[in-house]
């Protein structure tokens, strides 16, 4: 799975969010706290605010916060805001794809990826990170020391 900026940005942001607490907090605050750039950061606060993540509020007590608890919000959530579908193949679900002779049963394979995506992405929150917790099998999966293989 190839992680975009954008995502990678968006899952930051609103972990950051989830860490301040209730207020707003401004744009600036975030992308200084997480090294992300201001404007970037700003056009995904945007469309998280589209997608009813997050709030905001112009002006000088102005700025942004979840617009639900931090438990209701799934990284999973977070990625289809500003990404769309978790697991595509050239731009469609892999349930809409079909492959000819021996290649048949590759788009099983693709759909039991985007299962594993989402078992993932959808178990853990943006509260559980606030806290720097993950959730056991979630745990339990980033211990097997041949997850952190590069291969």
């Amino acid at each position: 799975m190839r992680v975009s900026a954008k995502a990678d940005y968006a899952l930051r942001a609103v972990i950051e969010l989830a860490a301040a607490g209730d207020g707003p907090v401004k744009g600036e605050r975030i992308a200084q706290a997480q090294e992300i750039p201001l404007k970037f950061l700003e056009n995904i606060l945007l469309e998280l605010r589209h997608a009813g993540i997050v709030r905001s509020q112009r002006g000088v007590e102005g700025g942004y916060w979840l617009a639900r608890a931090a438990e209701e919000v799934s990284l999973a959530e977070v990625i289809r805001a500003v990404e769309g579908p978790i697991a595509n193949v050239r731009g469609v679900g892999p349930q809409d794809v079909e492959y000819p002779g021996p290649a048949g049963r590759l788009r099983e394979v693709w759909i039991a990826v985007r299962a594993s995506l989402r078992s993932v992405l959808e178990e853990t929150t943006v509260a559980d990170l606030a806290r720097g917790e993950l959730p056991p099998a979630v745990e339990a999966l980033a211990r097997d020391p041949d997850a952190w293989s590069p291969h």
